[in-house]
């Protein structure tokens, strides 16, 4: 691939909002050098890294998420999640997930893991998104929400959320992304039947 036929030119850009969430600006860009074309106009949202923790706790009956209810303004609906947020300023990923997760569930985990990170949506935003496995949790403490989160906790089976993810009230798309990194990382692996085991038919 040669990536001098896509790769847009910037020359500049303009902010046109800003606010505690997000600023959006406009890219002025030129065409690839391959292609005509002057001068074109594109918005990009500007915003913080965002932190996403998948919790498990392990118990006789089998797996369970940490997860939380919230009240969403752009769905207007209810949406049962995985604990996440915004970065502090200078916050490296690992310390914002460990935050966020104890902020909103009061957990601790005992072990964290990165298991991805992606562009929300590279078409228009400029950030990224932290993926973390949290697993030997311990507390279950006081939340310490910011005045205008409301947040209940909730533990649920790791099979209703893999068999409901994509319909009410798992409707939130980043995470079905986390979802299908742990089933990847986790369920997966523990799913397949090592070689080993298998019959020798020599």
């Amino acid at each position: 691939m040669d990536e001098k036929k896509l790769i847009w030119m910037e020359k500049g850009r303009k902010q046109v909002l800003d606010n505690k969430v997000f600023s959006v600006w406009e890219s002025y860009c030129i065409p690839p050098k391959s292609h005509s074309g002057g001068l074109k106009t594109f918005s990009i949202i500007d915003a913080k890294d965002w932190a996403i923790v998948v919790p498990v706790i392990k118990n006789p009956k089998g797996k369970q998420f940490v997860m939380v209810w919230q009240w969403r303004h752009g769905s207007r609906s209810m949406s049962l999640e995985f604990p996440g947020g915004v970065f502090e300023p200078e916050e490296n990923p690992e310390t914002a997930a460990v935050r966020e997760l104890q902020e909103e569930t009061g957990y601790l985990p005992g072990k964290i893991e990165k298991i991805g990170e992606f562009s929300p949506n590279p078409a228009i935003m400029s950030n990224k998104v932290h993926f973390f496995l949290a697993e030997e949790l311990s507390g279950a403490g006081k939340q310490n929400l910011d005045e205008d989160e409301f947040v209940e906790v909730a533990l649920v089976d790791t099979s209703e959320v893999i068999q409901g993810m994509g319909k009410p009230p798992y409707v939130h798309a980043l995470m079905g992304t986390a979802l299908a990194l742990y089933c990847s990382r986790i369920e997966l692996f523990e799913n397949i039947v090592p070689i080993t085991q298998f019959p020798n038919n020599s």
